[in-house]
């Protein structure tokens, strides 16, 4: 977020304060330059609160040694190369800790050490959860269809063959 400003506001509660503190805690966000930083809970799109949510939980994880860090879909409403950013960022994270998130971006995916499917089936006895470990073929796979949907073609398991190869 090029020219982007983030400012910690601390608005005081009534003289007597609160079970919380004596003052409120507000994160201020300009995604743009040239604008006065607003309330990030007003200003904020998706795709703005997931880059922030990121950056917060990378600064904080260097002051807290958290073993495991979680992400479900952090990186909701992104996509290209700040999705491929944001999954490089998480493989930083997971040099030092375990990570794990929760993606629908091959970006994201490409970048991890490993990764898991997770897939839901209903009957009438109810739902039932699968997890599986992927290996690199069923990886290829999974991001081949993460990228062309409905139809998985050659040049979509090429395609993923190359996100998937170390850089």
């Amino acid at each position: 977020m090029a020219g982007g400003k983030f400012a910690v506001g601390l608005n005081p509660y009534p003289p007597e304060g609160s079970a919380h503190g004596a003052e409120l805690v507000e994160f201020l966000v300009a995604s743009n330059p040239g604008v006065e930083p607003r309330s990030l809970a007003k200003v904020a799109s998706g795709g703005e609160l997931s880059r922030i949510s990121l950056a917060i939980q990378v600064i904080t994880s260097k002051a807290a040694l958290v073993p495991t860090l979680i992400f479900d879909e952090v990186d909701a409403g992104i996509g290209g190369g700040v999705a491929e950013i944001v999954g490089r960022q998480l493989k930083t994270l997971g040099q030092e800790r375990q990570v794990l998130c929760v993606t629908h971006l091959p970006q994201v995916a490409a970048q991890a050490e490993q990764q898991w499917s997770v897939s839901k089936s209903g009957s009438a006895g109810g739902v039932k959860t699968t997890v599986s470990v992927l290996d690199r073929k069923a990886r290829i796979e999974e991001v081949a269809r993460m990228l062309g949907g409905t139809e998985i073609t050659s040049t979509t398991r090429k395609h993923a063959a190359e996100m998937l190869s170390p850089r």
